[in-house]
């Protein structure tokens, strides 16, 4: 337990700017890339996407990938791809960003929601089989939390015994590995997220993965349903005619965007050694000290370390009641470490609060009591590579500094 300074002078723990909670890290090979791109005569979905795509599935290993405008673009394509439909239920967690369920409901099925596991607060496989054993789902879809990989080898053999498709919900997991492999190479399909703040950025932009039979597929759904591409049909080699053979979205990548990506891509490995530096330090700092919980990273897992969330222990806190409202402690935390002008945020408010499902399916916030009993105490920290040595002891210092002030 870190001990109180009797001097402490609580001004000492203010910086002088505000930190930013996540900003992206674009050198000038992703400028120059992007201009080279702009001056060129293909600026949409062309060649610089499908170089992005080649390049994007060889560094994991996958069969195959495909570029994409979000996540949320390969989550709803794959359900798609998969004929995820009305009467089919799709098994997922209700600690996730909205997108997670919203494509389930875009394509007609119904979403399932079971409680995650109290360390890792990924999806509880043992939830899964016991909904499943009710009713047999069409599809699960895992979400890897923060990066953490979720328990892969029970959650695909529960698909197997129920005929169940995985659709992986990467938008935190690049690069994590579980049991060696890297996330992007387990389930049928998976879905990655390149928006501004992931460990890779492509500004908005998605990637899928999954077998070249797959990704035929949804390629097609994801232009329009047809049955080639603007660069099938307007380079030297292409040719005008195309059919529309399925109800599709407008879901593409551009070249602009694939631009940024190339080079981030190659800076990934950089990146997250960062990334583990910086958890390194954050987890030395806050081990010892009674009142905060660090994020698990299990053994047989290479955790992406998209986020950092830090779990109050609530008693700890003067600001702790037995009957006070739920969440005030992490309220006043965060309060305080905007106060210090250290960026902040809560991942994630969980589904089954949110007014669209709790209306539509009845739920009650007890409903998913680990989901609900966490997010009650969760705080997202600043963590990206553009961080200084000196930003990354601000955020200590704020974070340590607010603990002794609020001691109970």
């Amino acid at each position: 337990m870190r001990q109180q300074s009797a001097i402490r002078n609580p001004q000492s723990a203010i910086r002088q700017t505000f930190l930013p909670f996540s900003p992206p890290f674009l050198g000038v090979e992703e400028i120059d890339e992007v201009v080279s791109t702009l001056r060129s005569d293909w600026i949409t979905t062309g060649p610089r996407t499908r170089q992005f795509e080649v390049a994007f599935a060889e560094f994991l290993g996958a069969p195959g990938a495909l570029g994409l405008n979000s996540c949320t673009a390969g989550l709803h394509t794959a359900l798609a791809t998969l004929g995820v439909g009305p009467g089919d239920d799709v098994i997922t967690t209700p600690m996730t960003f909205s997108a997670t369920v919203n494509v389930v409901e875009h394509v007609g099925a119904h979403p399932v929601l079971v409680d995650v596991e109290p360390d890792t607060l990924n999806i509880d496989p043992e939830q899964i089989a016991r909904q499943a054993a009710r009713r047999a789902p069409r599809a699960i879809i895992p979400v890897h939390y923060t990066g953490h990989p979720c328990e892969m080898d029970r959650i695909l053999d529960l698909a197997r015994q129920h005929g169940a498709h995985v659709v992986e919900d990467a938008a935190h997991a690049l690069p994590a590995r579980y049991r060696g492999r890297l996330i992007g190479t387990l389930g049928d399909l998976t879905a990655f997220s390149l928006y501004a703040t992931k460990n890779l950025t492509t500004a908005e932009g998605g990637m899928l993965t999954a077998t070249p039979e797959l990704l035929e597929q949804a390629r097609i759904l994801s232009l329009h349903g047809m049955s080639h591409d603007a660069w099938n049909r307007y380079s030297e080699e292409g040719s005008w005619y195309y059919e529309v053979v399925a109800p599709g979205f407008k879901y593409n990548m551009t070249d602009i965007a694939a631009a940024i990506g190339i080079h981030q891509l190659r800076k990934l490995p950089r990146f997250q050694a960062r990334r583990r530096e910086i958890v390194r330090r954050y987890h030395q700092a806050f081990t010892p000290c009674e009142a905060l919980q660090v994020p698990t990273e299990r053994p047989e897992v290479e955790h992406a370390w998209h986020l950092y969330v830090l779990r109050l222990n609530l008693e700890c806190f003067d600001w702790w009641t037995p009957d006070g409202p739920p969440g005030l402690v992490r309220k006043r935390f965060l309060e305080q470490l905007t106060a210090r002008k250290i960026g902040n945020s809560v991942h994630f408010i969980p589904i089954h609060l949110h007014p669209y499902y709790r209306d539509r399916y009845g739920y009650r916030p007890e409903d998913f009591p680990v989901a609900y009993r966490e997010y009650q105490r969760i705080v997202s920290l600043p963590l990206y590579p553009r961080m200084s040595d000196q930003d990354v002891d601000d955020v200590i210092e704020a974070v340590l500094d607010i603990v002794d002030q609020h001691r109970r």
